[in-house]
Formats: C-alpha cells, sequence, structure tokens
C-alpha cells in the first residue's frame, strides 16, 4: 500500500504535500501566504524608495513558487501580483538611448533607471528622432569610413585651397583639457553644436575617455583616431595659431573666397571678444562651410547658442523644457564604463541604498591651501540646519526623551565628496556624540579622499566620475559654488541644489547658501557684448530663459525654465 501510495507521486513536491495532515497544511499555507505578503511589501517598498529589486527576494519568492501548493501559488498571482504589480523600468529613457548596443558591454547605459526615480522631464520626440538621425550620420562619417579618410586627406593641402569641397561630413574634434567637471560640460556643449550643425564630433582619447565612458553611438567610435593630421599639433593650439578663427578675424576678415580647410576654436576662460564671435549668427554662415573644426574650451557654453537666432527655434523643438538641456544630453552620452559603475554600485549598495533619504554634499574649496578651513565647517552646518536638511543635535534635557522614542527611526545617508576628509569627519562626530533632535540617525559616507586634485591619472578621474554619479543619486544636493564638478552632479540628477555661496575673507557668508532654480550648469564666462554693438547686453531682455547664476552673478549666464524666476 505504502509503495502504491509513493509511486502514484512521481514529484517529491506532491509526495511532501500528500502526507502531510490537513491541519498542518494549512497552518503552513497561512505561514507562507504571511511570508509572501511580507516579502512583497518589503521589495515593493525598497522598490519606491531606492528603484532596485535585491537578488536575494527574487531567489525566495522562486523557491517559494517551487515548494508551494498549485493553488496557493495561483491565487498569490492573480490576488497579490495584480494588485500590486510594478511597471518595468524604462531603461532605454523613453527612447533617448538605442537600443542597438549590447547591455554587458556596458552596464550602466540599462542598469542606470533602476538606481534612480522614474524622471519626471520628458524626451521631446523631436530630439529622439534628432539624434536618431545623427547616428546613422556618425556611422556613415565616422573613423575608418571612406568619407573620413577623404577629409582627414584634405587637412594636408594648403590651407586656403579654393576647391576644398565640404560633401555631407563635416567633423568637430573636441581636445581634451582642465579637469573632469570641465571636460564633461564641453563635451556635452560640443556635441549639442554638432546636433545642430550636423557635423561630426570627435573626441581626443589621448586622455583615458576610453577608461571613463562607453561608447555613445551604435556600429562606430567618437574616438579621433590616433594617426589624426593634426595629432601632433593639437595641444599647442592657442591663440597665436594661424588658423584660430579669433586670431584670422582680428587680423583680416574671413570671406568665402578663403575658406580653410580647418579652423581652431578657442573658447577658453580667456578668450578675446573676436574669438567670442563664434557665436554669432552672422560668423557661423562662413564657419559652416569650414570642414573641420578644432575646439578647444573649459565653458558650458550652451547658453549662447540659445541666443543665436539661427540656433534658437531649433533648440526650442528639441528641449521644450529649456533647463533640461544637460539633463538629458549626459543621460545620452555619459555612460560609466564597467569599473566605474562597479564604484557606483558597489558604494551605493554598501552605504545608501538602506536610507529612508540620501543628502549629497558636494565641498569644493577655490584654494591653493588644501587644508581645513573652519568657516567652511560652519557654512556647511548653517546651511545644511538652516535648510532643514540635516537635523540639529539634541538639547542636553531632550536626549532621553529623543532616545526612548519606541518606533524605528528614521535613517538619513549623508554622501559627502570632498578632497579633504577633515568635512565628513567633523560631521560623522557631531551625529555620533549626541542624538538629534528629530530621533533621525545620521550616517555620514565619503567615499575617496584623495587631498589633492590628479587632472589625468586614470584612477583619479575614475574616482572622480563615480562620485559625479553617486551624488546625482541622491534626494537632495547642497554643491559648492561655481564648482563644475557640482554642475555635472546636479546635471545628471536633474536636482536643483541648495549652493553654498562663495566666502568672502575667510568668513561664512549670510546667507550660507540658497536654493538654485534650475539643475543647469552655469556658462562661467559668457559674451558680455552683443554680436552687433560693443556695448554689454541684458540677456534677459533678448531671452527670457537665459538668466544670471545665482553663485556667479554679475559674469555667469544659465538657461532656465520658468520665466518668473528672477535671480
Amino acid at each position: 500500500m505504502k509503495v502504491s501510495i509513493i509511486n502514484s507521486f512521481k514529484s517529491p513536491v506532491k509526495l511532501f504535500w500528500a502526507i502531510i495532515s490537513m491541519k498542518t497544511k494549512l497552518m503552513i499555507t497561512i505561514f507562507i501566504c504571511l511570508l509572501l505578503w511580507s516579502v512583497m511589501l518589503l521589495s515593493l517598498t525598497n522598490i519606491f524608495k531606492h528603484q532596485l529589486i535585491g537578488g536575494k527576494i527574487i531567489h525566495l519568492l522562486g523557491f517559494l513558487f517551487i515548494t508551494a501548493p498549485f493553488d496557493l501559488v495561483s491565487h498569490f498571482l492573480v490576488i497579490g501580483l495584480s494588485k500590486y504589480s510594478v511597471k518595468p523600468r524604462d531603461n532605454l529613457l523613453g527612447g533617448l538611448l538605442t537600443a542597438d548596443f549590447d547591455e554587458g558591454s556596458c552596464l550602466s547605459r540599462y542598469q542606470s533607471s533602476l538606481y534612480r526615480k522614474p524622471s519626471p522631464y520628458k524626451t521631446s520626440e523631436y530630439l529622439v528622432s534628432k539624434l536618431r538621425n545623427y547616428e546613422m550620420l556618425h556611422k556613415r562619417c565616422g573613423p575608418g569610413t571612406d568619407s573620413y579618410k577623404r577629409a582627414a586627406e584634405q587637412i594636408g593641402h594648403d590651407h586656403e585651397n579654393r576647391n576644398i569641397t565640404v560633401g555631407e561630413c563635416k567633423y568637430i574634434v573636441w581636445v581634451a583639457v582642465y579637469g573632469l567637471g570641465n571636460r564633461i560640460l564641453t563635451l556635452a556643449s560640443v556635441f549639442l553644436y554638432a546636433l545642430l550643425t550636423e557635423r561630426i564630433i570627435l573626441v581626443d582619447q589621448r586622455k583615458d575617455i576610453s577608461d571613463l565612458f562607453c561608447e555613445p553611438f551604435p556600429g562606430t567610435s567618437w574616438l579621433l583616431p590616433l594617426d589624426f593630421p593634426l595629432m601632433g599639433q593639437i595641444d599647442s593650439f592657442n591663440q597665436e595659431y594661424p588658423r584660430c578663427y579669433g586670431t584670422m578675424l582680428k587680423n583680416h576678415p574671413i570671406n568665402s573666397n578663403t575658406i580653410p580647410s580647418h579652423l581652431y576654436l578657442h573658447l577658453l576662460h580667456d578668450y578675446r571678444d573676436q574669438d567670442k564671435m563664434f557665436f554669432c549668427q552672422k560668423e557661423q554662415s562662413l564657419i559652416n562651410k569650414v570642414p573641420w573644426l578644432v575646439v578647444k574650451s573649459n565653458l558650458y557654453f550652451i547658453p549662447s547658442l540659445w541666443l543665436n537666432p539661427s540656433f534658437q527655434t531649433e533648440l526650442i523643438k528639441l528641449f521644450p523644457q529649456k533647463d533640461t538641456v544637460f539633463y538629458h544630453l549626459a543621460r545620452y552620452l555619459f555612460h560609466p564604463t564597467n569599473q566605474v559603475w562597479g564604484m557606483v554600485t558597489r558604494s551605493y549598495n554598501a552605504y545608501l541604498s538602506r536610507a529612508d533619504e540620501i543628502l549629497g554634499i558636494q565641498v569644493r574649496v577655490f584654494s591653493r591651501q588644501t587644508k581645513y578651513f573652519q568657516h567652511v565647517m560652519d557654512q556647511i552646518v548653517s546651511c545644511t540646519q538652516r535648510e532643514k536638511l540635516l537635523p540639529e543635535a539634541a538639547a542636553a534635557q531632550e536626549e532621553s526623551q529623543v532616545m526612548n522614542v519606541s518606533k524605528t527611526p528614521k535613517l538619513k545617508a549623508v554622501l559627502v565628496t570632498s578632497l579633504n576628509p577633515d568635512y565628513s569627519n567633523n560631521l560623522k562626530n557631531m551625529y555620533w556624540e549626541r542624538p538629534t533632535s528629530t530621533g533621525e540617525i545620521i550616517e555620514i559616507y565619503q567615499p575617496s579622499k584623495e587631498r589633492i586634485q590628479q587632472t589625468d591619472k586614470k584612477l583619479h578621474d575614475q574616482k572622480a566620475l563615480a562620485e559625479m554619479y553617486l551624488l546625482s543619486l541622491t534626494d537632495k544636493l547642497v554643491t559648492s559654488a561655481t564648482s563644475t564638478f557640482g554642475y555635472v552632479a546636479q546635471g545628471l540628477g536633474g536636482l536643483k541644489p541648495w549652493i553654498l555661496y562663495t566666502p568672502k575673507k575667510f568668513k561664512t557668508p549670510d546667507p550660507p547658501c540658497g536654493r538654485g532654480v534650475s539643475m543647469e550648469p552655469c556658462f562661467l564666462n559668457p559674451p558680455a557684448h552683443g554680436c552687433e554693438a560693443k556695448k554689454r547686453i541684458n540677456t534677459a531682455k533678448i531671452v527670457p530663459f537665459v538668466r544670471h547664476c545665482e553663485d556667479l552673478k554679475k559674469n555667469g549666464l544659465k538657461l532656465v525654465d520658468d520665466t518668473k524666476d528672477e535671480l
């Protein structure tokens, strides 16, 4: 009899359930229901708070589905999942990214959406279409194609050959200069210009850019070949170079009869009025005829493109919400390599993922001295507590009351990025020595402690990029005034930061900080004069969506979307 019963159950799982008494089976069923319900709630909480689904939860659910009775699983799937199902993540970011990539080659391209809340900023269909068209153009004209080879051969000929032909393929070469934050901002600026003028962007690969970012265009490369004819010269390009656009304009007008095969655009902070004429509509009609442009810049010059009438209509179609330009461009262009992405995910999962809220604090002190400054520390504390970003320490008489709270305290993680570790250490000590007035638990984390900036060192730049991305994953962000590092973080995350104003005479400013009205980076040294006259221009009267920056009001421009905001 026992043998016949056993033989009738070919599956050990079915046999297990058959030999359990009805009472025991009912108790186990109830237990599994409660366990599944708890797991689902925890999973959903984690998804909504951190946009992540833990692998352990998936494995546990799979085990329970295998061992539980079929009728219980069916009931759970129909009732539970239909009620609490979560929409799959949009890993292509609303069409911003193409699906023509191998996911394993660049994990960040498809995984970054798991670490962010759903974006409130929609990508315009026109921008998506423009990017797909650009990708096809880059594939036809990029390195290794016949079109590229023919265009490169022209550079070696007479610089004023009147027979130069400009076909479908025109190019703009981005040369890496200054620190990583500057490079990211200028690369986005040059790419947008390339998009507007249908040029192929090629990037200088000698400064480890391939160790930082994945290729953004499918089926081709954006890396400037090392055998590029001007490669041995571009490092020395400056305002004295004969084919510097500003110098040519200063010495004699450029006209349609003297179109050079290439021009150097000097768009660095020390550029002259003649160099700044690059942004003018009249000059663009001539520049557009030059096959090759070589650019050096440390400025986010996109706001000046919006001031050019020939670009403005197109820009409005591309970016209906005008303060999302860098946000969309950065999410399209800048995907960390797997090595950098590993730094981001390991740090996030280990130190930030458990928090109910994440606050990012980016500290940059513009001083030749790398030592700790007390007035900067006072400014950080004053800003974060004044703006209710961090709680104050409890008074002595309140300590016992705060510590006796029965409910689970809220956990707030604070991510600090700074060359100097003393600021995060002092914050850590402050919240370790005394309980907070709100009962919150404050955890301080600083990923790296480099002490000095080491531009062009591979590992240093990789750590810097990882920290920019980690800051962009925070819920709220505090940045230092005029810091391109902070600009990149706020733009990537779509965050309007609290800006720590620049201290003067080693004193904490009053107020210590203010809320930014835009997540756009600041164009730190824009042209002060109009294209037609040598007088200062009021950009707010020309276009209401380009205003002076909060952190550099007298000499800085940024894009804003709400025209009612007055800076």
